[in-house]
């Protein structure tokens, strides 16, 4: 079965489609002096080009990770996620709290759907 691999990188892919799934990398705001709803929209953003690319869209996801670095944004992270993600095709997720690699970040999301 092929693989396609969608903006391959030297050290990973920002998502990649096997076996009618694709996988998205845990994805970060670019403007990372934004809030948590600001950076939450970048992501979301994101993750609606990179399912588009790779024939699939939210409507599809199956699960989602979600990494807050303050566990207190989560009710306000969800105000974002709730107006975009699909009514009636809401995936399995986690949220978490966690450090992440960048201290101006403040979420991080990953994504698999069905393409």
């Amino acid at each position: 079965m092929a693989i396609k691999r969608i903006e391959p990188g030297p050290r990973m892919s920002k998502a990649v489609v096997h076996n009618g799934v694709v996988y998205l990398a845990g994805l970060t705001a670019d403007d990372s002096s934004q809030d948590v709803r600001g950076q939450t929209k970048q992501i979301l953003d994101k993750i609606d080009a990179l399912l588009k690319g790779a024939g699939s869209d939210k409507s599809k996801i199956l699960s989602a990770n979600i990494w807050l670095t303050d566990i207190k944004n989560w009710a306000t992270m969800n105000t974002v996620w709730d107006l975009w993600v699909s009514p009636g095709n809401t995936p399995a997720r986690a949220t978490v709290e966690a450090k992440l690699a960048d201290p101006n970040l403040l979420v991080e999301i990953m994504v698999q759907a069905a393409v």
